[in-house]
């Protein structure tokens, strides 16, 4: 049965949160996640999909045996890894406060790796910027579909001659 923990608290993990941005919009395996995550132990990383699971969070959309253990194929659950509108409201400030810092930690990281990065051309796919948007509710909503279709097409890790970004988006009021 599936836990109805708040999602801030099960998402809150620094590791959790890793695991959710690895995951994205696509589907990976137990295997190829552990090897995106090398400084996570495996233990510890199967403890936090299995918390991400029962928190219907992470999906397992597939299993398959190999050497006679089950490797899994793991996607975006039914809640997502995205705070929807009803349990941002849930939060307190504090709650809010700490998945934001968290969320920018992350961010902080990615770019970090990046500037240490030995690829020359790193900084070729690099970029940042601002933005303000006059939206309603709805129209945000049809943004956001229209920013996954959008991007559908890039978040296939097997196309060929491409390279891995990260891309993060903040809506702040």
């Amino acid at each position: 049965m599936r836990k109805t923990t708040p999602i801030a608290d099960v998402i809150m993990h620094p590791v959790r949160m890793r695991i959710i941005q690895q995951i994205g919009a696509r589907e990976l395996t137990t295997t190829a996640l552990r090897e995106t995550l090398p400084d996570v132990s495996t233990a510890t990383l199967y403890r936090h999909v299995a918390a991400l699971v029962d928190a219907g969070i992470v999906a397992v959309v597939g299993e398959r045996k190999i050497r006679g253990a089950v490797e899994r194929t793991l996607a975006l659950g039914e809640r997502m890894a995205h705070v929807d509108r009803e349990e941002l409201q849930a939060m307190d400030a504090e709650q809010l406060r700490r998945a934001f810092l968290t969320y920018l930690g992350q961010v902080a990281e990615r770019f970090d790796e990046s500037l240490s990065s030995d690829d020359a051309r790193a900084r070729d796919y690099l970029g940042f910027g601002m933005t303000q948007l006059h939206v309603t509710t709805d129209d945000l909503a049809d943004l956001q579909t229209r920013l996954g279709e959008l991007l559908a097409p890039y978040l296939d890790p097997d196309r060929q001659g491409t390279r891995a970004v990260t891309l993060a988006t903040i809506l702040l009021p």
